[in-house]
């Protein structure tokens, strides 16, 4: 039987083409048992869904404000779109790493030959440790791209569960231990109540030193704005507890003008582009199209959403 699907509230192009190749049939919400939710937030979102629709898909990864707001509840099935866009926010969280390690920060504003003042303070993520902070599938992805530029991981989740590619895995509980033995962290768990503020001043002190030439570390977050005490993260930066941070979340967000964190010389800021526009629509489609093929099988759907997570 053809899945009957609402988009709301605008298509694409890719989002058209994986409907039509996952044989579902696009329709009012009023007879449709899905509901894919193509906005960026809850602007707009029907206030009461009709109770045929029995699955609604989200565009967001993060679903904290869904969640908060009691918009998602328990009558049907809510998936995410966790995973969907993990490769490519990887990519951007690297590339922040590496910009920060090689001086980037400091380069990019100058307007003069810094070389032999900078030289020294240069860094090769070769032979570095990078402890990744809620290594979920942003922080999978991250893996084989870390280890390619010989760099060593250790994975950070709930469990402790091993994660592959790591060279360990330890819980939440072992944060400050974990940060103490690398040299970097990239934050990539999910916004929650455990996770509010996760890095404050203890971990950023934490956050190890390279025993070579104990220059501090580099904090990247391609997360969410919220696992960071901001203020803590700026008195690092700013007495030099830290060696450098790669942002692209923020809290609050967007950054005002203002903020000091914009006029530091140690610091990369990207405005929330880590997952480019247009991979977002095809890996988004992507996600719908696989879904909807699980939903008219009966498999359990992919990135469903737990209330008693919160993610």
């Amino acid at each position: 039987m053809t899945l009957k699907v609402a988009v709301l509230p605008t298509s694409n192009t890719y989002l058209e083409k994986a409907l039509h190749s996952a044989g579902a049939a696009v329709t009012s919400l009023d007879d449709a048992q899905a509901l894919i939710w193509t906005g960026s937030d809850q602007t707009g979102f029907p206030r009461d869904l009709p109770s045929n629709i029995q699955w609604v898909q989200l565009k967001s990864a993060g679903v904290r404000p869904w969640i908060e707001s009691g918009r998602i509840d328990s009558q049907r099935t809510w998936t995410s779109a966790v995973g969907a866009y993990s490769a490519d926010v990887a990519e951007h969280a690297v590339a922040l790493l590496l910009g920060c390690l090689r001086q980037f920060t400091l380069h990019a504003r100058a307007d003069s030959w810094l070389k032999e003042q900078t030289w020294g303070t240069v860094r090769s993520l070769r032979g570095r440790t990078v402890a990744i902070v809620g290594a979920g599938s942003i922080g999978r992805s991250m893996i084989p791209l870390l280890t390619a530029h010989g760099a060593k991981v250790i994975a950070i989740n709930r469990s402790g569960r091993k994660v592959d590619g790591a060279e360990r895995t330890v819980t939440s509980r072992e944060l400050d231990e974990a940060l103490a033995a690398a040299d970097d962290a990239v934050l990539g768990g999910a916004s929650t109540d455990e996770t509010q503020r996760l890095i404050g001043a203890e971990q950023l002190a934490a956050l190890g030193t390279d025993p070579r030439d104990g220059s501090p570390g580099v904090l990247v977050n391609i997360a969410r704005g919220d696992l960071v005490d901001t203020e803590a993260l700026t008195d690092a930066l700013r007495r030099r507890i830290i060696g450098g941070a790669g942002l692209d979340v923020f809290d609050p967000e967007p950054l005002p003008s203002q903020d000091p964190l914009w006029g530091m010389d140690n610091v990369l800021i990207t405005p929330h582009v880590a997952n480019p526009r247009n991979r977002m629509l095809d890996n988004f489609a992507s996600l719908v199209a696989e879904n909807v093929q699980r939903f008219a099988s009966g498999k359990t759907l992919r990135a469903e959403i737990d209330l008693n997570r919160s993610y």
